[in-house]
């Protein structure tokens, strides 16, 4: 075997055995209103959610995974560490709800 084949084959195995990365998906707490209000994500995904409200939100799991503070104006991100699907809503304003279903 010629030595300049081995690069593209040791190139070819290496790849093959990297995980595919982590998303980050958005969602905005807007007009009172989360957008979008289901998600699709997997484990390890990073969301974001932004704030473009001049009041403060929550993104608050009634299965009690998570309750992350959003002040207003901001952006508050948060890794997915587990599937399922999760109803959330903002604690001060109950109207906003919204749903995330979690890959493994």
């Amino acid at each position: 075997m010629k030595p300049r084949r081995i690069l593209p084959v040791a190139a070819l195995i290496l790849g093959a055995s990297v995980s595919a990365r982590a998303a980050t998906i958005q969602i905005l707490m807007e007009n009172l209103e989360i957008v979008p209000a289901e998600v699709s994500a997997k484990v390890g995904d990073t969301v974001e959610w932004v704030n473009k409200d001049v009041l403060a939100h929550t993104a608050t799991a009634r299965n009690g995974d998570f309750d992350v503070m959003m002040p207003p104006n901001k952006t508050t991100i948060y890794v997915l560490k587990k599937a399922g699907t999760v109803d959330y809503y903002c604690r001060f304003h109950p109207n906003m709800k919204a749903r995330l279903k979690i890959e493994p």
